[in-house]
């Protein structure tokens, strides 16, 4: 029997964090961390070197490239590369964009490691990984069918759905821009697209426009 054990990457920017992580993968039998990386940009640096990955962890929220944008560029990169999303931001709102952009499952920070552990070895035998929660609630969507509002947001870009997410969370421009490393005038060309995309007049439309959709999303 094969002893080669399952190589897992780590992506975070929270040293912290990863060290919790790979401490947790590391005491697997089977698994061990071989990489971890700080950002998108060095973390598609490692793959490019490193082609023995067979499953990557992402967080949604990195210093440089945003964690949608990283998922998909890893999946233009490695296609069969499996993707799993660890992170803080609910499920409910980020895990149809993750899978969308290309990831087989979403974990959320706060749950036990053993439900890490058991989502990655549910993505690695090829299936997605869900709470029942959200296998629920996506089945529900697909069988009631996609609202107009829902074919709008989904117009939006990566980096513009996080935007709008936060600025429904009551951020201002300068704090999206210091929580996602970003330069203000960055933000409010997102704002500005936002806007374009929903047909929202002024700021104060798109203000409320998120605040509601964040108050629908929960």
């Amino acid at each position: 029997m094969s002893t080669l054990k399952v190589q897992v990457m780590l992506v975070d920017d929270h040293a912290m964090l990863r060290h919790g992580m790979a401490m947790l993968i590391n005491a697997e039998p089977d698994m061990e961390v071989f990489a971890e990386a700080g950002d998108g940009d060095e973390a598609l640096a490692i793959l490019k070197m490193e082609h023995h990955a067979d499953i990557v962890l992402v967080d949604v929220s990195l210093k440089t490239l945003s964690g949608l944008e990283l998922i998909k560029s890893m999946h233009i990169l490695i296609p069969a590369l499996p993707v799993l999303v660890v992170s803080m931001h609910d499920e409910t709102v980020y895990a149809e964009r993750a899978l969308r952009a290309g990831a087989r499952g979403y974990v959320m920070k706060q749950e036990p490691g053993e439900v890490l552990v058991a989502a990655i070895r549910e993505v690695l035998k090829g299936n997605v990984y869900l709470s029942k929660q959200m296998h629920a609630r996506l089945l529900n969507r697909v069988m009631a069918g996609h609202s107009e509002p829902e074919l709008s947001i989904n117009s939006l870009t990566p980096s513009e759905f996080e935007v709008l997410h936060l600025i429904g969370s009551g951020h201002s421009s300068q704090e999206i821009a210091r929580l996602l490393n970003r330069s203000i005038k960055t933000i409010e060309t997102h704002r500005f697209n936002i806007r374009a995309k929903l047909n929202l007049k002024d700021s104060a439309d798109l203000i409320r426009y998120a605040t509601h959709w964040i108050s629908e999303e929960h």
